[in-house]
């Protein structure tokens, strides 16, 4: 550990509150229709984009025709999508594909799609020798773009639900759709581009450049439009690199500031966005609440991970002490790091990219030591509510508040009510089923992939074998994609594994099948159950205050907040735990 490492964490979460701030309030008044500077710009796109879709974007909709909404489009999106990866051989007169390569076999399509639509981006190929320049933009890109606006979306509905008069209606999708493509996402993204660019980030057309090197090698540099896929990647907590490296890779993410420059850009907006929930629902004390226990939350994360990896492995203090090298001289845990991020800059953005659905990586995840690596397993069992995704954490954690305004109402005798609204029998049992939908979707693949042996196959026992790494990685995996994250611990692969035998088809089939429709079913069910509670929520009536009313923007509600958010991850995801990182932790086993 060093003061640099330190002054680098606390720095981030201070530039990180300085800008959600006025964003959240730009966002604010995005939503609630207010002029913004943007507008002059905007308005002629926006009103083009609506006749493009066919859509008025002045009908109101309620939570049943809003959920409608976002399921068509993505299911839309989803064939078109599949549509571009499929045929991405034939457009080769585009000039976007100078490699000249074809579409990929049609189950790692379907993951792929089924990926990107979710906002996961797990991937089961190699960026740099898989999709064309094409497949790139047109395809994942634009996914990219509109995989984070749904989240952002949905997150919006459910805060006009809770601020609603009696009413029914949660706005219209299409519109907030729009406006959040043009009004956020997009500058944002201009302005990210533009600084990687700067720092050296690749952004072309060109043929990949091929060379002999010093053992008269021929090797090949991948080109391609990379600076503006990198951008929206990150601030849409989107996560699929353009490489295979993803962040490490240096035309990527270039140098140290970059690497700041990236963890900003992820948090950025799901921070924001928890502003912009307490200026729209009239009280920035409860905005105040939520980014106080999400930052709890996060730097705990940050503080175990980066002191574990800075302390080094059990094995690394042997194997010091066994050469006559002093335990921890060695400078801590670099294996699986670049030297440009160090420790700090790897375990900081590590736990940014797991506390989000970001899933973008700059180290291997693997490489970390037991607790190091038990950290990211911890981010990903809080479900997406320590910041989470772009709109997905806010609705996620607005779930977990109604659970602990329930619950404390129980223990002090009151009739559960937020905001003035009452929380009823339906609200809670869709708040449950909201928030166990991810666990259940973890758990439920992952048992099916361990006690299959097409899902075995995906293990790659030459390396890991199959002890409490092996079982690591497959946890990781359908956790991280029941997450809509996409990290991985390497090892877990949808390709044939060399020690798969006769299996090693049916692994890839399996696992590319099975982490799609994980990635599916737990994206769009906890949408439909939030959107459910938004409409629930929309037509009740607002009773003032009291003197019993439980006070949900003060530290003792942060605290039973936090408490509820790890019990709950406790209770579904610690035995999954025991038998992975937390074994290997405590034992020092490499695997």
């Amino acid at each position: 550990m060093t003061f640099y490492g330190w002054l680098t964490i606390f720095l981030f979460v201070a530039v990180l509150t300085a800008v959600a701030i006025p964003l959240g309030g730009y966002m604010a008044a995005v939503y609630s229709g207010e002029r913004t500077l943007l507008d002059p710009i905007m308005r002629g796109p926006e009103r083009l984009l609506y006749r493009l879709m066919g859509v008025d974007p002045n009908r109101e909709q309620d939570w049943k025709q809003y959920a409608r909404s976002v399921i068509t489009f993505s299911l839309v999106g989803w064939l078109l999508l599949y549509f571009i990866l499929r045929t991405q051989g034939l457009w080769n007169f585009t000039g976007l594909n100078p490699m000249g390569f074809h579409s990929a076999p049609w189950n790692v399509t379907f993951n792929t799609v089924s990926s990107f639509l979710t906002n996961t981006n797990w991937q089961y190929y190699g960026g740099e020798t898989t999709m064309t320049y094409l497949s790139q933009m047109a395809g994942l890109a634009v996914q990219n773009y509109a995989s984070a606006a749904v989240g952002i979306v949905v997150a919006v509905a459910l805060i006009r639900g809770i601020t609603s008069r009696s009413g029914t209606s949660l706005g219209n999708f299409y519109r907030d759709f729009t406006r959040t493509i043009l009004w956020v996402l997009l500058p944002l993204s201009l302005i990210v581009s533009i600084l990687l660019v700067s720092q050296g980030s690749i952004q072309n057309f060109s043929h990949y450049l091929s060379f002999r090197g010093i053992q008269n090698l021929t090797q090949t540099i991948a080109m391609g439009p990379v600076a503006s896929q990198e951008a929206i990647k990150l601030l849409g907590t989107n996560g699929g690199g353009f490489f295979n490296t993803n962040s490490a890779h240096p035309f990527e993410n270039p140098n140290g500031f970059t690497n700041f420059l990236e963890m900003l850009s992820v948090l950025m907006i799901p921070a924001a966005l928890v502003f912009t929930y307490g200026r729209l629902v009239g009280s920035r004390r409860q905005g105040y609440a939520i980014f106080s226990t999400m930052m709890v939350m996060f730097l705990g994360a940050v503080i175990v991970c980066y002191i574990a990896e800075a302390h080094g492995s059990p094995a690394q203090h042997a194997a010091g002490l066994h050469t006559g090298v002093l335990a921890g001289s060695t400078g801590g845990n670099m294996e699986g790091k670049e030297q440009r991020f160090g420790i700090a800059g790897s375990a900081l953005f590590n736990v940014v990219t797991t506390a989000t659905s970001c899933g973008a990586v700059n180290s291997a995840i693997e490489s970390f030591t037991g607790i190091g690596g038990a950290v990211p397993f911890a981010n990903l069992s809080a479900s997406e509510v320590i910041f989470g995704g772009v709109g997905t954490g806010l609705y996620s954690i607005l779930l977990y508040v109604l659970l602990a305004v329930f619950i404390g109402g129980l223990m002090v005798g009151r009739t559960p009510e937020y905001l003035g609204k009452k929380i009823g029998a339906r609200e809670i049992k869709l708040v449950a089923l909201g928030i166990l939908i991810t666990p259940l979707s973890a758990l439920f693949a992952t048992a099916m992939a361990t006690a299959s042996s097409a899902g075995r196959a995906s293990i790659d026992t030459a390396i890991t074998g199959h002890g409490p790494q092996g079982f690591s990685e497959t946890f990781y995996a359908y956790l991280s994609q029941a997450n809509n994250n996409g990290s991985a611990f390497a090892g877990y692969s949808g390709l044939i594994q060399p020690n798969a035998g006769n299996l090693g088809a049916h692994g890839i089939t399996f696992a590319d099948l099975l982490g799609g429709f994980d990635m599916l079913f737990a994206r769009y069910a906890p949408i439909l159950f939030a959107l459910a509670v938004a409409g629930s929520l929309a037509g009740k009536r607002v009773s003032p205050a009291g003197l019993g009313t439980m006070r949900t923007d003060n530290p003792t509600f942060v605290v039973l907040l936090i408490g509820i958010i790890v019990l709950v991850g406790a209770l579904t995801f610690f035995p999954a735990l025991l038998l992975g990182p937390i074994v290997q932790g405590l034992t020092g086993h490499l695997y």
